[in-house]
C-alpha cells in the first residue's frame, strides 16, 4: 500500500515546499525542523493504522475510557539524513525504541552504483511493528538493501517505510522487492539525473541538514 501524504492539502505541503525552495534551505536550522515536522505528521498518520486497546485512566473527578496504543512501535532510520526525520516520529511515538543503520551509495566511474552498508544497531525486532524513515529515495536500493536484512534476521510483524520525495522509479522498485510494506511519501517526482539524484527533489538532504561531506 503507498499514502501520498500531499495529494490532500494540509500543512504537510507547507512544509515540503519549504524543504524544497533554494533560498530556505540556506537556513540549515530550519531545513533539519522541517524535516522533523514531516516526520511528526508522517507518524500521525501512521498511527491511525496501528492496533489500539481500550483503557480507564482516573481524572481529578472520575474515570475516563479511551484507546491508546497497544504497543509502540520499532522506529528505525538510515543515518544520517535520515536523523531529522526520525526525530519528528520519535516526538510522536515518544515511548519507542530506535534503530539505526548506516548504508551509503558510491556511483563508479562507470555510472554504476554500488550500495554499502557498514552496520546497524537495532534492538529484538521479532513480532513488533517497524517504521523506517528515508526523507529521500531515489533508486530504493539501498533501503530495499536495509530492509532486506532486517526481514532476514527478524520476524518483524509489520513494516512502513517513511518517506519525504521518492522517484518514481524508486518507488516501484521498493513495490516490487518488498511488497508487503507500506509506504508513506510526501511527494513523488518522475525524474533522477545520472548520479540518482531526484528531479525537481531538493538536492542532497544529508549535506543540507549537516554540511557537505568528504567524498570517498
Amino acid at each position: 500500500m503507498v499514502t501520498i501524504l500531499t495529494k490532500e492539502n494540509s500543512i504537510a505541503n507547507h512544509y515540503l515546499v519549504e524543504l524544497r525552495d533554494i533560498n530556505i534551505q540556506q537556513d540549515r536550522m530550519r531545513f533539519r525542523r522541517n524535516l522533523e515536522r514531516l516526520g511528526e505528521i508522517t507518524a500521525y498518520e501512521i498511527s491511525k493504522t496501528l492496533p489500539f486497546v481500550p483503557t480507564t485512566v482516573e481524572t481529578p473527578l472520575g474515570m475516563a475510557s479511551h484507546n491508546v496504543l497497544e504497543q509502540q512501535p520499532i522506529l528505525a532510520t538510515i543515518i544520517r539524513a535520515g536523523l531529522p526525520f526520525h526525530q519528528g516520529l520519535l516526538n510522536v511515538f515518544d515511548r519507542a525504541d530506535s534503530a539505526f543503520i548506516a548504508a551509503y551509495r558510491h556511483t563508479k566511474k562507470s555510472g554504476e552504483i554500488e550500495i554499502h552498508k557498514k552496520y546497524s544497531n537495532t534492538p529484538n525486532l521479532d513480532d513488533r511493528i517497524v517504521i523506517i524513515a528515508d526523507p529521500m529515495l531515489a533508486t530504493g536500493q539501498s533501503l530495499v538493501l536495509c530492509c532486506k536484512e532486517l526481514l532476514a534476521d527478524y520476524n518483524i510483524k509489520e513494516l512502513h517505510i517513511a518517506v519525504v520525495i521518492a522517484s518514481e522509479e524508486g518507488l516501484q522498485h521498493v513495490r516490487a522487492f518488498l511488497p508487503e510494506a507500506h509506504l508513506w511519501i510526501g511527494a513523488v517526482d518522475n525524474e533522477m539525473t545520472s548520479k540518482a539524484y531526484i528531479v525537481p527533489g531538493l538536492g542532497d538532504a544529508g549535506d543540507l541538514a549537516y554540511g557537505n561531506r568528504e567524498e570517498g
